[in-house]
Order: structure tokens, then C-alpha cells, then sequence
């Protein structure tokens, strides 16, 4: 059974031309996108002539303005659009900083849209709240960027960030997967510089750890950090312990735990 009305969501690919559909297939629209306040479907009165360059009359000019003002009122009359108009551009700044994808974005932009919805944001930072949407995206989609960096990029407290993230989860029933020491293992390695045999080296030997249920319980970015470091030292290439530590965001000692753990799992001397 199909539905009268269907709404397709991505980005249109036809036009008409001579009375034939799709002769020439070109853009010519986006879909709707979430994360734009108003999802893509504005309404833009201005210029003093029309759609074939003939100037309007002055009466028809005045009303265009007068239209234009009460089309602009009515978008900030609302304390939800006022809202996601703030939302959407913080939205836009952080992904931008952080290099989230555009689909993590809209995932991103989702979230917030339903917190929104349930009036979860109520007495609470709209700023605070969009890192922590970004951050619970980030984890249903599998991309690492840890809480730490989003929230010092939101100019907003780590704790204050880690709170709606908890309150995202509780509130609306996300179920994000738990983080594995494989996600972290591109990242550090393109952070640290460090060659592709020895962070394939690394990911070999987290596979080999997480046969021998060697991993369970650990940090992740600790458990990372350790076997990429384990890596190098295998393939003779030279890294600072305190290094990866640093960029990993980890304790040297915990780097130093987590690599006898997996010297240990993998009967290496």
C-alpha cells in the first residue's frame, strides 16, 4: 500500500524540459536538511523586479518589504525557533572545528530536535546541550571524538557537558555502543605521525588481545595507546612513551599497565 504523500529527503535530480522528465538530470535543491534552524524551507522577499527583470511598481516594492518584515518576525515570534536559530549556528561552529562529518551533523541536529521537543532544555545551556548531542552522535555513529575535546571546543564545563549527555541518554532512551580500542587506533596514529605497518601492526595486536579477552574492562584510548606503542617498539620505530600518553589523554603509568597487560596476553617477553 503506498502512501498519497511521500517527502523525499534527498537532493533532487530531474527537471522538466520540452515536456520531457529527467532529459538532463542536474541539482536544482537540496533536501531537508535538520540541521539548518529551519530545515532548508525558508521564504526570501526582496529585489525590485521580478522573476523576468521587469522593475516592480513602487506599491508592489513597499508591500515586498513590509511582507519581508512580518516573514521576519514571525521566524523569531517563537521561542522554539528563537532557540534552534541560536542551536543550529553553535551546531554549525563546533562541527566545523572538531571535522564532523555532515551526517553526524544531522544526526546531531536530530537529537537536540527531540530534546527540544521534550523540553529538556528548559533552564539549561543551549550550548552545553549541542556539545552533548554532538558527542552522544558521535558515539551511535562510531566516530572518536572524546567528551574532553568536545566540551573544551564548546567553551562550556566538562561536567556541565557530561550532565545533559547523561540526562540525552536517560531522557531519550539512546543505547550507544560501548567504545572499543580499535576506534581510537587511525586517530592516534595520524596524531603521533606514526607509519602505516606500525599502526596495522597495532590493530593486529588488539584483535589478538580481544581473542584472549584480554581488554575487557580496560579504557579504550588507554588499551590504544598501548598497542600502538607496543607496535613501534616491534617495528623499531622510535615514540616517547610520554608522548602518547599526552595525546591519548592518559596517565604514562596506565600507558605502562595497559602494555605489560598486552605483552602478557600475547606471551611476547
Amino acid at each position: 500500500m503506498l502512501n498519497d504523500i511521500v517527502i523525499n529527503r534527498g537532493k533532487s535530480m530531474g527537471y522538466y524540459m520540452s515536456g520531457i522528465y529527467g532529459a538532463n538530470k542536474r541539482q536544482h535543491g537540496d533536501g531537508l536538511l535538520n540541521s539548518v534552524h529551519d530545515m532548508g524551507l525558508n521564504t526570501y522577499f526582496g529585489g525590485a523586479s521580478d522573476a523576468y527583470g521587469t522593475p516592480l511598481k513602487q506599491e508592489t516594492v513597499k508591500d515586498m518589504r513590509r511582507l519581508q518584515r512580518q516573514d521576519n518576525r514571525s521566524k523569531i515570534n517563537e521561542s522554539a525557533q528563537r532557540n534552534l536559530s541560536i542551536a543550529m549556528m553553535e551546531l554549525d561552529r563546533l562541527c566545523t572545528n572538531l571535522n564532523i562529518p555532515n551526517h553526524i551533523k544531522e544526526d546531531a541536529a536530530i537529537i537536540y530536535r527531540r530534546a527540544l521537543r521534550r523540553d529538556l532544555i528548559r533552564g539549561r545551556s543551549i550550548d552545553a546541550f549541542i556539545a552533548a548531542s554532538i558527542y552522544a552522535a558521535c558515539r551511535m555513529g562510531d566516530i572518536p571524538r572524546p567528551l574532553k575535546t568536545v566540551a573544551e571546543e564548546s567553551k562550556r564545563l566538562y561536567k556541565e557537558v557530561s550532565m545533559n549527555y547523561r540526562i540525552l541518554i536517560k531522557e531519550l532512551g539512546l543505547k550507544p555502543p560501548i567504545d572499543k580500542p580499535l576506534k581510537y587506533v587511525s586517530m592516534l596514529a595520524s596524531k603521533l605521525c606514526i607509519s602505516r605497518p606500525t599502526e596495522l601492526k597495532a590493530i593486529e595486536i588488539l584483535k589478538k588481545a580481544g581473542e584472549k579477552k584480554a581488554l575487557s574492562g580496560k579504557d579504550p584510548r588507554g588499551v590504544a595507546a598501548a598497542a600502538l606503542y607496543l607496535a613501534s617498539e616491534l617495528n623499531g620505530e622510535k615514540v616517547v612513551q610520554s608522548t602518547i600518553a599526552k595525546v591519548a589523554e592518559t596517565a604514562e603509568v596506565t600507558l605502562r599497565n595497559r602494555y605489560r597487560g598486552l605483552k602478557k596476553a600475547l606471551n611476547l617477553q
